[in-house]
């Protein structure tokens, strides 16, 4: 192996990269130019991609040969590694930095594991045993050195010594109380490792942030470490000195009223904060909150939410959450107060707004609210209108949902030129390219969602626009799709019965119908098409239909399956129009029309800071604190529709008529640790029940209550909450539309007659009040599981836009530590299989029920808890379907229990094959992304540390693994996307 590696040249090695032109070596060294390679005899050299490839064609070389590693597909494959490695290498420092040359072999072992080529990687980590060896053995026969000179870095353009003992005592007050196992001396070292004569006192403290970050999978708190280390580097940013933790609290309070002057002067505040009382506000700031982020939250504000000027921050976290709450403010008598109250909820984590409101409030251009839903007129000015709108609103940070129900279909008569339409696929290519155009601000890509009826002559096309194969001028790769059920056509799949797909244009009242209402017409329609007086139109099996729907759900991962009827059925609204689709997240169920766009502004409670110890010293719902959350968050969402700055007129309108607002939850895997209770049981589903109640009740009171105080909303006459009926109450009215098919345990804890009375007497503020988001990105923030989801992996790589982050469950390490079975090999078997502890024999039972990850739940648990929540929600929730072991047969019985269990929507399938299943692999799961091109590959188990010893790493490779290609994911993890919060 040693000498097939020495003597293979490096130019035969270099043709694993296609040879670039002079032109294109200029442009990827001036891509590189940020980044060096730091040897291990101290020098430093530039950043070299082809070095990677001679390297990694070496050792297939050494493996396959000559004649072997010369085949086509091994060059392919080599350069396919090496723009891994490259990646990999880049988004762990993407501003730039040096890499130690074992940090890079690390990354080139780990990209082997990781591609399956086992035989490769074992031979690559014994040829680097080998080498570490006789390095050793050389430095033994060397006579002693002289000592290692100082070494010297670069400040403020002066050369000066590097002070030692400060750095030690950085790093050591960053590990301070958090635990016997984070300690100092390891950061010390690889920091000191990675470091070289000269080095610019920056990347001295992202060496520091690196070094430590690796050993976030040895102990979880380390992610604190990290997150304090970075805290540093923030301060030194923004205020221009280094300020240690224990002095902020007199350096926020003088700096506060500079971070407004500078915004405000900056033209990136509005100029009302600068009329605030400063001083009062400043001293509210808490420094000690800076200690509760951990790294993925801090990094994440740093690098998408913090205000900069010229690329530089001038935005601290507590100035960050204390702008926000002035933002949200402004329109108070009492100002200050607010401002405070807010300040108080955001910065303690009990409540999060959503990214849009944390991105914009206090800002000149005020756009906070998070999801729009408009509908598409059939007519070319009311079609590009709408695309149009998608554009404005998209700007400025807004999540869409499009019902494109009303346009004819394929084929359908034009008057206007006596001509045949091309139906809505041609459309929705232009809104698939127009939402890739137009991003949100430059800060993530713009998103939106299409939704069709089940009825629609497209339907069958638009069931396949986000396939790979077929006519790519009729595909949309980069948008999301719906499909729009009405309660009839599962009826009919329940019953075998047949099913016609009509052209809007010839059936227009139905867009409009549901319930038993829709069937009388559209039966009438199916007759006047049995004899011929309805063409274009179609007849089919309703079960070949739903088996298709399914197919391509499992194969694309669209269109997602949400359901028309019960979101009409149940709606507070109907007095006044018809929900005719969901949002971008499919929590969102308001109505739209064609002169009314939907707006819904969210944000969302932290479950798991709501748990309080019992009596018996068991954990338990604090209902007291949870009201005086709700009340203040519900206060903050409803400031949200006055503040807001609409780019359509139609949206304000709208928000303005109805003020509908979405309290939604995260962090309900995090309480169900807390309470030791297992997803997959009785007593989870109950929790969901009552914990949901809990979250609803305090939520419309709190509404009802600000309708005594600001009035009610302007279409409250009329309305189901004006005639008493309260969303529980619509499972009633779902049942008689339904004339059966509801089955949902129907049980209460609260006094909901007493609430009722007091709608009857005050009104409500708010036309709708609950909804559940995804709480992809703002749970990351506060550093829970997002929304109502189970744990995806125990440990695992999470990927956004600010980088790669190992994420290791806390909970589950404090109890592996209780039983003594927290160490290297635990570590190693939870990569191997992608944070399973099914397979880890020495783990107890009642352990691996608790931390079983989501492909581990069986999936009907999934739709009971969200049933149990949904029979409380006035809109719906966002609802991820985990399937291990998918088929047809249990894709079937999923989708047809959610609508049973009177689901609203769901949103994302996501599937893992049996095999895979059984044998959980470090092997990264394909995302099924909005974009199907550009998806990104995220792995479920932890990155490499340079730390990890060679025999671990030995004894990884060896073990067999399969890819888990079929995980399907949504745009959430895409790190080029997190649309939605």
């Amino acid at each position: 192996m040693q000498n097939t590696l020495n003597t293979v040249s490096a130019a035969s090695a270099g043709n694993a990269l296609h040879s670039p032109s002079t032109h294109q070596g200029q442009a990827q060294a001036s891509l590189f130019s940020d980044y060096q390679i730091l040897r291990r005899n101290g020098a430093v050299v530039p950043f070299a991609p082809s070095k990677i490839a001679v390297a990694v064609m070496k050792a297939f070389l050494a493996v396959h040969g000559t004649q072997g590693a010369a085949s086509a597909s091994i060059r392919e494959t080599v350069d396919e590694l090496t723009q891994t490695v490259v990646r990999a290498l880049m988004r762990s420092r993407p501003g730039g930095g040096t890499f130690h040359i074992e940090d890079v072999q690390d990354q080139v072992e780990l990209g082997l594991m990781r591609g399956g080529h086992h035989e490769i990687a074992r031979a690559y980590v014994l040829y680097r045993e080998k080498r570490t060896q006789e390095r050793t053995q050389e430095r033994a026969r060397t006579p002693q050195a002289a000592a290692v000179p100082l070494l010297h870095v670069t400040d403020k353009g002066q050369r000066v010594a590097l002070d030692i003992r400060n750095l030690q005592a950085l790093i050591e007050a960053s590990c301070a109380n958090l635990g016997a196992g984070v300690v100092a001396a390891p950061i010390v070292s690889e920091t000191m490792r990675n470091l070289y004569d000269g080095v610019p006192i920056d990347e001295v403290y992202k060496a520091a942030i690196l070094a430590a970050r690796t050993l976030i999978e040895k102990d979880p708190d380390y992610t604190y470490a990290t997150a304090r280390l970075l805290m540093h580097t923030i301060r030194r940013e923004v205020l221009g000195e280094e300020v240690d933790h224990a002095h902020m609290q007199t350096r926020y309070a003088a700096y506060f009223p500079e971070f407004i002057a500078k915004g405000v002067a900056n033209e990136l505040l509005d100029e009302k904060l600068a009329s605030f009382d400063l001083a009062r506000l400043g001293a509210a700031l808490k420094p000690e909150r800076d200690l509760q982020f951990d790294y993925l939250g801090l990094q994440t504000l740093f690098d998408r939410y913090f205000l900069h000027v010229r690329k530089l921050r001038i935005e601290l976290p507590q100035a960050f959450f204390m702008r926000v709450a002035m933002g949200l403010s402004l329109n108070e008598s009492d100002r200050e107060a607010r401002a405070i109250e807010f300040y108080e909820l955001l910065s303690s984590f009990d409540f999060m707004s959503s990214t849009p409101t944390l991105f914009n409030s206090g800002t000149r251009r005020a756009q906070l609210s998070s999801c729009y839903l408009t509908t598409v007129a059939d007519d070319l000015g009311g079609i590009y209108d709408a695309i149009k709108e998608n554009a404005l609103l998209s700007k400025f940070a807004g999540g869409l949902g499009n019902d494109w129900t009303p346009v004819r279909a394929l084929g359908a008569h034009i008057k206007g030129t006596n001509g045949e339409s091309q139906g809505v696929v041609p459309f929705l290519k232009v809104v698939n390219d127009t939402a890739v155009a137009v991003n949100q601000g430059g800060k993530r890509k713009g998103a939106v969602c299409a939704y069709l009826e089940t009825w629609h002559l497209d339907i069958e096309e638009f069931l396949e626009l986000r396939k790979n194969t077929g006519d790519d001028r009729r595909r949309t790769h980069d948008m999301n799709t719906a499909n729009w059920i009405p309660d009839l056509f599962m009826r009919r799949v329940m019953e075998k019965g047949s099913w016609t797909l009509f052209s809007p244009n010839d059936t227009p009242d139905l867009h409009d119908k549901y319930g038993r209402e829709f069937e009388a017409i559209y039966t009438a329609y199916e007759e006047r098409a049995e004899r011929g007086e309805l063409k274009p139109s179609r007849k089919l099996q309703a079960t070949d239909m739903w088996r298709k729907m399914l197919s391509m759900l499992f194969e694309t991962g669209h269109p997602w399956i949400t359901f028309k009827d019960v979101c009409n059925i149940r709606s507070p609204q109907q007095h006044v129009g018809v929900v005719h689709s969901s949002n971008l997240c499919t929590e969102i169920t308001l109505n739209t029309s064609e002169t009314e766009t939907a707006v819904c502004n969210l944000g969302s409670i932290n479950l798991v800071q709501h748990l309080m110890d019992g009596p018996d010293g068991q954990r338990m719902l604090d209902s007291k604190k949870l009201q005086k959350t709700i009340t203040t968050a519900m206060r903050m969402l409803d400031n949200v529709i006055d503040i807001n700055y609409y780019a359509v007129k139609k949206a304000r309108d709208s928000n303005m008529l109805h003020r509908p607002v979405g309290l939604g939850l995260m962090g309900f895997q995090d309480c169900l640790y807390e309470l030791r209770v297992p997803y997959a049981s009785q007593a989870a589903v109950d929790f969901a029940d009552t914990s949901m109640e809990a979250i609803c009740y305090h939520a419309y009171w709190a509404s009802t209550e600000l309708a005594k105080e600001r009035g009610k909303y302007q279409t409250y006459e009329g309305s189901l909450w004006d005639k008493g009926i309260l969303p529980y109450d619509t499972m009633d009215m779902l049942a008689k539309e339904r004339g059966g098919y509801v089955e949902v345990d129907r049980s209460m804890t609260l006094d909901w007659d007493a609430l009722r009375a007091k709608i009857a007497r005050d009104g409500m503020r708010n036309s709708n009040c609950v909804a559940i988001a995804p709480t992809a990105t703002i749970s990351n923030i506060i550093g829970v599981d997002a929304c109502i989801e189970p744990c995806f992996g125990n440990l695992s790589v999470k990927s956004n836009l600010s980088g790669e982050f190992t994420v290791i469950n806390g909970y589950l390490v404090r109890d592996l530590k209780r039983l003594g079975l927290w160490d290297d090999v635990m570590v190693v078997d939870l990569k191997h299989f992608d944070g399973s502890l099914r397979p880890i024999d020495r783990v107890p039972p009642e352990i691996k029920a608790l931390y079983a990850t989501a492909f581990e739940v069986e999936t009907s648990w999934i739709v009971e808890a969200a049933a149990r929540r949904q029979k409380w929600i006035d809109q719906a929730q966002s609802l991820n379907i985990y399937m291990a072991g998918a088929s047809g047969k249990k894709l079937d019985e999923t989708y047809k229990l959610a609508w049973l269990r009177g689901l609203k929507t769901t949103y994302y399938l996501r599937t893992m094959s049996a095999t895979h299943a059984e044998k959980s692999t470090v092997q990264a799961g394909k995302m099924n992304a909005v974009s199907s091109g550009s998806a990104t590959a995220a792995s479920t188990a932890s990155s490499a540390p340079s730390a990890l010893d060679l025999a671990a790493a030995a004894a990884l490779v060896q073990m067999s693994a399969s890819p888990a290609t079929d995980i399907k994911f949504c745009a959430i993890d895409d790190p080029g996307c997190e649309a939605c919060q």
